[in-house]
């Protein structure tokens, strides 16, 4: 069977998780390979400071302590995401109001979001699906003009940009996932990214259990104590030591997801049994994406579910993706969806993605991309 995904395992990850245990001595984070990933991010988007999570998840709940949400307060974001995105601010009290997406990108429709806003909402939460950029001028115009709050979900953008500016790093806040079926992973990871550096200080009691341990450990104060809300967010450096490889190829890792990623173009592009039976994805010129995913439209709902079977009775594993969330029981008691549901459900039915991972083969892509002729030929 091919997998649709496998975690990357590119060279020295076990040799610092060693160095981590045997030589630093240090189990817990914020050591050597946390420090290095942090600085990483930093360097590559351009952000005033970046911290890593425990999970992209983790990083949005710190997002919405920083925005402040409370009871009764409402967050705008495509009903098209993974649960974390809405979680973090459900967690707060928020009500979700859900925006309907366009179909090229299956990004939030920013046209859109001004008629969805109320005098109870707070945030603006663009989630960057396959790591193709939202439309994030537009974006942050309306926000400044109804004064709230933008964090990003890039949950899927790491090395992915918009009009030249990293994924993570045009909002307030910026979300990374480094989730095992992610570009880059530690397992189970993330990262939150800040602009303004004065939410510095009030992001680290957050990540640090609400205390002030972080200027403890920089000699600023001679004990730390417990000054406000906050939880466990810290990944253990064993983690941050298998991300710290993964960062240092980090341009290797992106050329071979390139590569494939084009060679599945190349298969499925302007072929004469596909035409105007299949979609491939859509890339905005303004966007730099990062081939985190590739994926396919089918007609329907049917057809998907009877080419995922096909592709899985010939040993290729290829998944659908979200199940939109309006339409799930908690989507339903805390949240609501604004104006029509013209395209979510539609073209989230018609969505199928193709396995896409380091250690994936060319000619494994090349098999998939004949067995997809071959079922429209026969179909």
């Amino acid at each position: 069977m091919i997998n649709f995904n496998e975690p990357t395992l590119i060279g020295k990850e076990l040799e610092y998780i060693k160095d981590a245990v045997i030589v630093q001595h240090m189990l817990c984070g914020d050591g050597k390979y946390t420090r290095k990933c942090d600085k990483w991010i930093e360097e590559n988007t351009g952000v005033s400071k970046a911290m890593l999570t425990t999970s992209c998840t983790h990083a949005l709940e710190i997002a919405a302590l920083l925005c402040d949400i409370k009871e009764g307060d409402e967050v705008i974001m495509p009903s098209y995401t993974f649960c974390s995105t809405a979680d973090a601010f459900v967690l707060r009290g928020a009500k979700i109001v859900f925006v309907d997406i366009r179909p090229d990108t299956m990004n939030i429709n920013e046209d859109l979001i001004e008629e969805a806003i109320t005098e109870k909402t707070k945030a603006i939460i663009p989630v960057h699906y396959a790591g193709v950029g939202c439309e994030m001028d537009k974006i942050l115009a309306i926000a400044e003009k109804h004064n709230l709050k933008v964090v990003e979900d890039a949950a899927q953008g790491v090395k992915a940009s918009y009009k030249g500016k990293a994924l993570g790093s045009i909002g307030d806040y910026g979300c990374f996932s480094f989730h095992e079926t992610k570009n880059y992973c530690m397992g189970e990871g993330g990262a939150i990214l800040l602009r303004d550096p004065d939410m510095i200080e009030q992001a680290e009691i957050i990540r640090e259990k609400g205390t002030n341990r972080s200027k403890f450990f920089r000699g600023q104060i001679d004990k730390y104590t417990w000054v406000d809300q906050g939880s466990s967010y810290l990944p253990s450096e064993l983690n941050a030591a298998y991300l710290w490889a993964q960062l240092e190829e980090a341009d290797s890792i992106f050329d071979d997801r390139m590569t494939k990623w084009n060679l599945y173009w190349d298969q499925l592009n302007d072929v004469d049994i596909l035409k105007d039976r299949i979609e491939l994805p859509y890339i905005p010129d303004y966007c730099t994406h990062n081939a985190h995913m590739f994926y396919i439209k089918a007609k329907d709902l049917d057809e998907r579910t009877r080419l995922i079977a096909y592709l899985r009775e010939h040993g290729a594993n290829a998944v659908f993706h979200y199940v939109p969330l309006h339409s799930a029981d908690a989507g339903l008691k805390y949240g609501r969806f604004s104006g029509e549901d013209v395209y979510t459900t539609k073209e989230s039915e018609r969505l199928l993605r193709l396995p896409l991972h380091y250690n994936l083969k060319s000619y494994e892509i090349e098999y998939i991309c004949d067995l997809i002729k071959s079922f429209y030929r026969a179909g």
